[in-house]
């Protein structure tokens, strides 16, 4: 079964950069929101195929995209 939600080290290798540019890429609001379960952060590899898809807006910009679907 494919994956649906992936963790740091995953959307790293995804996007080709390191764990700690994706600790600041979300910190700085340049990904899509992850998924907080518990004290789990996790991220949808469906929406973050579609953000890299969409261009990689902010994530302010993102949602504002989501919103008008």
């Amino acid at each position: 079964e494919p994956e649906l939600l992936v963790d740091a080290k995953r959307v790293a290798d995804l996007l080709a950069v390191s764990l700690r540019t994706v600790r600041k890429m979300d910190a700085s609001g340049k990904l899509p929101r992850p998924v907080r379960i518990g004290g789990v952060v996790r991220w949808s590899i469906e929406e973050l195929r579609a953000w890299i898809d969409g261009g990689a807006p902010n994530r302010t910009e993102w949602e504002a995209r989501r919103r008008k679907k």
